[in-house]
């Protein structure tokens, strides 16, 4: 799909930073050196044409109780139809994907608090009827932030310079309804965030405030745009998983998560089936560039034991809603 120079610019910083103020989309212009309206017609276009999925908050799963963890599963062929569709109509599934290994069906799955893991992938699983199934939560996070490069004035990705496994912290009512009312799709509107604060019978400046400080104490880890990496030209989307000792697990996880290519990787618990510790999300325009990427990696650090899993299909992409 062809993008102009400011669709693409426009792409890079909504992906990291869409300003949580009164008027976003006429800050959005300023940078752009367009009008407000012009913004709001250019975000109006890349949705319709399925380059931005959403504009949204993303949160910190773990600081608001939710238990997350990532489920690998074997489905016959002719069983996986039917798996997809149960597996999305589950409110705590955020990604699924088929890829192509055994192991052929791949989904996050994110519950409350006081549900148990254990009995809610039971519940998932059994009508499916998978010859295998098993859970993969993460020990911890090296990066867990997407951000596709369209070429244009790319703005920077840092590592996360810790584990990113926070504890979970205590709310006041405050918190919880600005929370709540947050996780939505920022409405094409000069003043998006007015018809919210409104709902909540709040000024927008508090309102704003508050979501200010949701993202100081971490609750709240960015404000931004989801992508479709295959529409923005990503077609090649692979996850890649060594076995590495644990001596070695903090030097793999922070080279991969210094790599722009790379949007989420983590170190979870293994088991029989899956010996593999450390996970690697790489996205390229081609094939070619995240077997050079893996090839490389795998060389300068001497892992030899690893596999690359290319995704052949997506059956879901949504960011989780988080009720608190």
């Amino acid at each position: 799909m062809l993008l102009d120079s400011i669709d693409k610019r426009l792409l890079n910083i909504v992906q990291t930073d869409f300003p949580l103020i009164r008027e976003p989309y006429a800050d959005l212009g300023r940078q752009l050196g367009v009008d407000r309206d012009d913004v709001i017609h250019r975000i109006e276009q890349l949705k319709i044409r399925g380059i931005i999925r959403q504009i949204s908050p993303v949160l910190d799963s773990r600081i608001l109780g939710y238990q997350t963890t990532l489920v690998a599963m074997r489905v016959a062929k002719t069983k996986l139809g039917e798996a997809e569709r149960l597996i999305g109509n589950h409110h705590g599934v955020s990604h699924g994907y088929e890829r192509d290994h055994y192991f052929n069906l791949w989904f996050t799955l994110a519950i409350p608090p006081s549900a148990d893991m254990t009995i809610e992938l039971k519940r998932i699983t059994s009508p499916i009827g998978a010859d295998a199934a098993f859970s993969l939560p993460a020990v911890k996070v090296f990066k867990l932030k997407a951000y596709f490069n369209m070429g244009e004035d790319a703005q920077g990705i840092v590592a996360q310079p810790n584990d990113g496994l926070h504890p979970r912290l205590k709310f006041s009512p405050v918190d919880k309804r600005v929370i709540n009312e947050l996780q939505q799709d920022m409405p094409l509107t000069p003043m998006p965030f007015a018809a919210m604060a409104a709902r909540l019978s709040m000024d927008m400046e508090y309102f704003l405030l508050q979501c200010q400080l949701l993202l100081q104490r971490g609750i709240l880890r960015r404000f931004s745009a989801a992508i479709n990496h295959r529409k923005a030209g990503f077609k090649a989307n692979a996850m890649a998983c060594w076995v590495a000792s644990p001596a070695m697990v903090d030097t793999v996880g922070q080279r991969l998560a210094s790599l722009q290519e790379v949007s989420h990787c983590y170190e979870r618990k293994t088991n029989p089936l899956w010996p593999y510790n450390i996970f690697a999300m790489i996205h390229g325009h081609r094939k070619k560039s995240c077997n050079v990427i893996v090839d490389r990696l795998s060389y300068e650090y001497g892992l030899t034991d690893y596999v690359l899993l290319f995704s052949t299909k997506e059956f879901k992409k949504a960011r989780t809603k988080y009720l608190v």
